[in-house]
């Protein structure tokens, strides 16, 4: 069976990858990818690795109308742009997976205050379902609208979370160090993201002020202190979060292995070991790689994940997504080995 996808923003970095990941999906078809900068091109012209499996796809305009009837719309579009279409697209489409920030905080409030706007489409925000599945997986299944993370909150989610609901680290004093690759700035030029200023530098930005830190928060359920960093790689995210104990759980190395284990159990896009997480390890694939220490000399608990930002963090966990509203096989598609070397 073929259900029929359309793209919004399929231009961008997170569009190409929907691309490239649904022409190797046995039952997801694309119909429809359009661009509001680039109507009436081929795809091939925009993006060259996509020519041979898209040969005769010509890009529409961004307008909802060219999106309605197909089963799964992916919505690529920059931040605060999705929440003017999706309520349109909702009764008008099968299920909308949303890529972009405007439906993944619960409080119109708290977006306010991080994006710098009142929300335009607060009435829909309580309908989107949190397209984490490995944390939210029951709430996926009957949901029409889902909001796919953030790449960052992604990765630090699935580090931090089975120690927060297990009670074994305190809520609150939680810091996120997490460095991405490229990629996640988007296809848009900047001054930061110039070969030339990002070549041999690693540096960090947003201090205090990005705006994934209240989706962390929400995922985890504590307070975070979160500072990212820019890393002269393409693709990839390192999260190293540390956390401090609660005592109730007296925790080791080992045993806080095995608690990322017994959370991630037959999760088939987790992979829990000793080893160091390497985003190069995840590159081109839906895994995250997951490892814990516990230091005994000062009693902090380190947790780490690596993932693919452009995949895991973003259009793979929007297949993943879409194969569980679909009801199909959640690995449907996916891949699962990395790109190395």
């Amino acid at each position: 069976m073929a259900f029929q996808v359309g793209i919004a923003g399929a231009t961008g970095y997170v569009g190409a990858e929907l691309l490239r990941l649904c022409a190797g999906h046995p039952h997801l078809e694309v119909a429809v990818a359009s661009s509001g900068s680039r109507q009436g091109a081929e795809i091939g012209s925009v993006y060259p690795s996509l020519a041979a499996a898209y040969p005769d796809l010509v890009l529409s305009g961004g307008e909802p109308s060219d999106l309605k009837g197909v089963d799964i719309c992916f919505l690529a579009l920059p931040h605060g742009e999705s929440q003017h279409v999706a309520g349109e697209l909702s009764g008008a489409v099968g299920a909308v997976v949303d890529l972009a920030a405007d439906f993944r905080l619960r409080d119109a409030a708290v977006y306010a205050q991080w994006y710098g706007g009142a929300h335009q489409a607060p009435e829909l925000i309580g309908q989107f379902a949190y397209g984490l599945p490995e944390l939210f997986r029951s709430d996926l299944a009957a949901a029409r609208l889902i909001a796919v993370p953030g790449c960052y909150p992604t990765a630090a989610s699935l580090a931090i979370a089975p120690f927060t609901r297990s009670g074994s680290v305190e809520l609150e004093g939680i810091v996120v160090d997490a460095a991405s690759g490229l990629s996640g700035a988007g296809r848009s030029l900047t001054e930061a993201t110039h070969f030339a200023s990002a070549d041999e530098d690693f540096s960090a930005y947003s201090l205090l002020t990005h705006r994934h830190t209240p989706e962390i928060e929400q995922a985890v359920g504590a307070s975070v202190l979160f500072t990212p960093h820019l890393a002269p790689m393409t693709r990839g995210i390192l999260a190293t979060c540390y956390m401090r104990p609660t005592g109730q759980r007296p925790l080791d190395t080992k045993k806080a292995i095995e608690l990322l284990a017994a959370t991630y159990a037959g999760e088939p896009f987790v992979v829990v070991s000793d080893r160091s997480p390497s985003t190069k390890a995840t590159s081109g694939s839906n895994v995250a790689h997951l490892t814990a220490r516990v230091d005994e000399r000062t009693g902090w608990v380190v947790s780490l994940c690596s993932i693919d930002n452009l995949v895991k963090g973003a259009a793979g966990q929007a297949v993943q997504c879409a194969n569980i509203v679909l009801e199909l096989p959640e690995t449907t598609g996916l891949p699962t080995a990395g790109v190395y070397p």
